[in-house]
């Protein structure tokens, strides 16, 4: 007679749910923290030295995976991807891992805030050193290199200015000094622009923006060739800041609407970016699908595009006539779009720049004025109507009008 085990180990060693057949449609959450091993050796094999040291939850490689296919696409080589907890677990992790005591890395001015701050708060600390320069001036570029440089960082497209990087120059910088491209492409996504089709080694994104695209998850991925990524996990494995199962399935929920989401702002952005620059008390509009702008040109021959057009990025900075004041006033005048800091989403948001965090190298050509929209999924004549009449009130406005 076999023994009948107590309740405890009963209410424990619950029998294990069974495989679903047919398979599910849907991305399974694997909530587990804890994974068990066939033996003593497979878990050897897992945590030795040629192992990756930890286990991967399901849900987040397919989060990782399913970014790796979008980046890669068109890409030369294979592409492996790797999640992070948020977008600064993602950029730090690139960091610590091709960085060293004693080495050097170039970036642009300005760069996004939280970046900036690890290099200069943080790093800069264990002897890694930094030059910060106008991306638009290559020949900069090519200067600030040094024979530790081992990281050139890049961004597709850089807030508030909107600046576009020439990423197929910056390849050939990097080539020839032996470092690494890496390029954060939050504000870009793969359906505006993949940089690894252009030469770049690393591509990174805070999921929490776009990726997800509905301001209720977190997270970050970084994609590039096989080797570098499995690198990249084993310190991930060191450091942690490890992805959770529901928000790599919100994520990668969010990638199958991606591309419906990010060519609609895009469309928007450029109708309002092409509307608010005609208003009287707008002194200027920062999009590069705007003719004028510095980086028109080479976003036409690097973006994609649809039978909208070619697609300019969802983020516009408005400089309204009258310095930080008015740029205040504009923000706090608006009714239908909301005051947040953060891109992406299915809401319009805006956010004065100045109020956004101290200033750093490389932002003292952005006007103290300058509100920063991520264009969302509402109606263009919606969004236009609520900036001008934010516009209106503004009392470079009135003396226009008088």
């Amino acid at each position: 007679m076999r023994r009948r085990q107590g309740e405890n180990t009963r209410s424990v060693r619950l029998p294990p749910a069974a495989t679903p057949l047919p398979g599910p449609l849907g991305l399974p959450v694997w909530r587990s923290s804890a994974w068990s091993f066939a033996d003593s050796a497979e878990q050897a094999e897992t945590f030795g030295e040629k192992g990756p040291g930890s286990v991967e939850n399901p849900t987040v490689a397919a989060f990782a995976a399913a970014v790796a296919s979008l980046e890669g696409a068109a890409a030369p080589e294979d592409v492996a991807g790797q999640a992070f907890a948020s977008g600064m677990a993602a950029v730090s992790t690139v960091l610590m891992t091709f960085l060293g005591t004693g080495a050097h890395v170039v970036a642009p001015a300005p760069l996004h805030a939280g970046t900036y701050s690890l290099i200069t708060k943080v790093l800069s600390r264990f002897g890694v050193s930094a030059d910060f320069v106008d991306y638009a001036g290559l020949h900069r570029v090519q200067e600030a290199v040094r024979p530790n440089t081992k990281i050139i960082y890049a961004e597709t497209l850089s807030a508030p200015a909107m600046a576009v990087a020439d990423i197929r120059s910056l390849y050939r910088i990097a080539r020839a000094a032996g470092a690494l491209l890496v390029v954060d492409s939050t504000l870009a996504t793969p359906v505006v622009c993949r940089p690894l089709e252009h030469g770049a080694d690393l591509v990174l994104h805070a999921a929490t923006s776009y990726l997800g695209g509905h301001d209720d998850c977190a997270g970050g991925v970084v994609v590039g060739r096989p080797g570098l990524v499995a690198r990249l996990r084993e310190v991930a494995a060191d450091v942690g800041g490890e992805l959770s199962p529901d928000d790599a399935f919100l994520l990668r929920r969010g990638l199958e609407t991606l591309p419906l989401r990010v060519r609609r702002m895009c469309a928007t952005a450029m109708v309002f970016a092409a509307a608010v620059a005609k208003h009287p008390a707008v002194s200027r509009v920062h999009y590069p699908g705007l003719p004028g702008h510095p980086g028109h040109e080479l976003g036409r021959h690097l973006f994609d595009s649809g039978p909208e057009g070619t697609r300019y990025g969802a983020c516009v900075t408005v400089v309204p006539q009258g310095g930080y004041e008015a740029g205040v006033r504009l923000a706090d005048a608006l009714r239908l779009v909301s005051v947040a800091a953060t891109a992406g989403g299915t809401r319009t948001k805006a956010a004065h720049v100045a109020s956004a965090g101290p200033r750093q190298p490389g932002e003292g050509g952005v006007d103290a004025a300058a509100v920063r929209f991520s264009i969302g999924l509402e109606d263009a004549e919606d969004l236009i109507a609520d900036v001008t009449a934010a516009l209106d009130s503004l009392p470079a406005s009135r003396i226009q009008r008088a």
